[in-house]
């Protein structure tokens, strides 16, 4: 193995696998094949290491990792510190982050810490975006947000690819990454929402120009609609997958011998509805509370796709909705984007595993 900077990232859907591997200017991907159970993990994270090793000619022993989860949580936090007014150090904001780091770990000790986001930087009651050059200070505030993911989840993930003899080098909020990429590609500004729906979750991001307002999930995804296809049909869920699927393509009414492709239309479109709803009534009451306003609402995610069609113009909440395609390729990139630095909110957390130095190796984006 050579010493070029190789970047790895594996997406870890509940239904999918995808991963990229940026080896300098050239990029590489593939994908596992959708499944509803996990039990060909192993087969399937080795299938694909080999096919991006062979692609190209690289070895790969470590990863990033690109998840989402039912229980995943954001959490904020306002911490202050006085000074004697002179230059502000990045030694004082370190501090600071390092103070509302271990509050969290105190308080939620079953919840690991996966990004660390500054809000807001207030310098002697002035409100920053970013820290400026060498401020003095007299008073330092910061609003962070934590997000977080159960022990017990990114333990299950390292042992899962332990045994795959990969190691995991930092672990990223998928749909997170996913909401930052799209806002800078596409010059968002203002009040922006992300709905990604997943196999089973759903999960709501809400920015105010550059800043999070917050992380909501629901225990709600497109697994429901087959779930719920299943039930009322009395078949099993391999066979309401592949029934869900024929439908959204095949929008003509074609009965079948068993059911009528209109009655599981409308199982799908209530389904749909629900979980527009439930996601538009969260944005609304954690997000943007006041009536007047107003904020533009993106779709994201496999389940989104449902929407991608004549299905749209059947749900009256739907019409306000921009539906944005995920692919392999840019969702490997908005993992290496945001750990390149892309959202200059974020303080940067390079991997521990090569030295000891402390609470964080390099911190990124507190001074201009």
């Amino acid at each position: 193995m050579n010493n070029k900077n190789i970047q790895t990232y594996f997406d870890f859907g509940n239904s999918k696998i995808r991963a990229g591997v940026f080896v300098g200017v050239d990029q590489f991907y593939n994908e596992g094949k959708f499944s509803l159970n996990h039990l060909s993990l192993n087969e399937q994270i080795h299938n694909i290491i080999t096919s991006l090793e062979k692609e190209s000619n690289e070895y790969i022993n470590n990863i990033n990792l690109m998840i989402d989860s039912q229980k995943m949580l954001s959490i904020g936090i306002s911490i202050s510190k006085k000074t004697d007014g002179s230059i502000l150090k990045q030694e004082d904001v370190q501090f600071l982050i390092q103070e509302a780091k271990q509050q969290i770990s105190k308080n939620y000790k079953k919840l690991n810490i996966v990004h660390i986001i500054i809000n807001n930087y207030k310098i002697n009651g002035i409100d920053y975006t970013i820290i400026p050059n060498e401020p003095k200070c007299f008073l330092i505030s910061l609003d962070i947000i934590f997000i977080c993911f159960p022990n017990e989840t990114i333990l299950n993930f390292k042992n899962i690819f332990f045994n795959s003899n990969i190691l995991i080098n930092q672990i990223i909020c998928s749909s997170y990454a996913k909401s930052v990429n799209y806002k800078k590609n596409l010059n968002l500004t203002g009040n922006t929402s992300f709905i990604d729906i997943g196999f089973s979750k759903t999960s709501m991001i809400s920015f105010h120009n550059d800043k999070l307002v917050s992380l909501d999930t629901l225990p709600i995804g497109g697994n429901h609609i087959t779930k719920d296809i299943s039930k009322i049909l009395t078949v099993d869920l391999e066979e309401s997958e592949a029934i869900k699927l024929d439908t959204i393509k095949n929008q003509e009414i074609q009965n079948n011998a068993h059911y009528s492709n209109e009655k599981i239309q409308k199982i799908i479109l209530a389904r749909i509805e629900e979980i527009l709803e439930l996601s538009i009534k969260s944005i609304t009451s954690n997000s943007f509370k006041s009536s007047s306003s107003s904020f533009r609402v993106f779709l994201t995610g496999n389940g989104s796709k449902i929407l991608n069609n004549s299905y749209k113009e059947k749900i009256a909440i739907s019409k306000d909705l921009i539906i944005l395609e995920d692919t392999t390729d840019n969702i490997c990139k908005s993992g290496l984007q945001l750990g390149m630095g892309l959202n200059k909110q974020e303080v940067v957390i390079v991997a521990k595993k090569r030295i000891k130095q402390g609470f964080f190796e390099k911190l990124f984006h507190f001074f201009n």
